[in-house]
């Protein structure tokens, strides 16, 4: 059976960080065990171990140090043609979002791409929070609105575009409801709702990790922003958010959090794609919303 590029794109990642739950979580942002499968069923069909493992160590094998340098070539070919492909043959821009883009974004850029290039459209993808990177890293989405941070591995670009103070979403009986805004040492022992766990450093600064002395208490996980107000809603926990990503609702209480630096949100695009679609639609969100 044929080898698929995306088997190989795991095969690489697993290589070079000799580490599966590295690999999954910080390069690939998928689970560890569906990386593993993955990787089961390549060594199934070339009909070879490519690495030996324990609980301690995970390395090459003899056959797996043959294929890596073929299995890096492939991609670099593939990555190659599909962006020769996509500059001469394509007239859509996916846009990649997570939550609710609002802030008069989409009229704004929609009416400056059909000024500047009217033969190209934008096409709009939600992606999970389990993805950092909004899409991108998997080749789904051109461009993405995404909040920082984003995995730094040398791929991305980005421009921050708007810069929104750190809000709280409580049920609507909470204790601290009735506030006019909450210290954020007041939300220390709340249980939250998170982001998935492949969702990495994203899913650290939305539980504000790097403020607190002992770790977040997790009640639940969720994938996308109706997910999450509904987990919020139904009184599993509290959740901090942007402030312009307040959505109003009968069963939800916000209140603007003190004691966090603000959210910074961006407009991201792959480094290497220097297509001039990608160049005016990063401008437009600069404009917009820097303006």
């Amino acid at each position: 059976m044929d080898v698929r590029v995306l088997d190989l794109r795991y095969f690489v990642a697993v290589a070079e960080e000799l580490s599966f739950t590295r690999a999954a979580v910080e390069r690939l942002f998928v689970s560890q065990p569906a990386l593993s499968k993955q990787i089961r069923q390549l060594e199934t069909s070339l009909r070879t171990r490519l690495f030996d493992r324990d609980r301690r160590a995970v390395r090459l094998t003899a056959a797996g140090e043959e294929l890596l340098p073929r299995a890096r070539a492939i991609i670099e070919q593939w990555d190659a043609a599909r962006r020769a492909v996509v500059e001469v043959g394509t007239t859509t821009l996916t846009v990649g979002f997570q939550t609710r883009i609002g802030r008069g974004l989409i009229p704004s850029v929609t009416a400056r791409m059909g000024a500047e290039l009217p033969d190209w459209r934008l096409h709009f993808r939600q992606v999970s929070w389990a993805d950092s990177t909004a899409g991108l890293g998997g080749g789904d989405v051109d461009v993405a609105i995404a909040w920082l941070p984003v995995p730094d591995h040398g791929d991305f670009a980005w421009r921050v575009v708007s810069t929104e103070e750190r809000w709280v979403a409580l049920p609507l009986r909470h204790r601290l409801a009735e506030a006019d805004v909450v210290p954020f040492g007041e939300l220390l022992d709340e249980p939250f709702i998170a982001l998935p766990a492949t969702a990495g450093e994203l899913r650290d600064f939305w539980l504000a990790t790097a403020h607190r002395e002992r770790p977040a208490k997790v009640a639940a996980e969720a994938a996308t922003s109706d997910e999450t107000f509904e987990a919020v809603a139904s009184g599993l926990g509290v959740v901090l958010l942007a402030s312009g990503s307040v959505e109003p609702r009968d069963d939800v209480v916000y209140r603007a959090v003190t004691g966090l630096p603000p959210s910074e949100l961006a407009v991201v695009w792959r480094g290497a794609d220097r297509r001039e679609a990608v160049r005016v639609f990063v401008e437009s969100c600069v404009r917009c919303l820097c303006a």
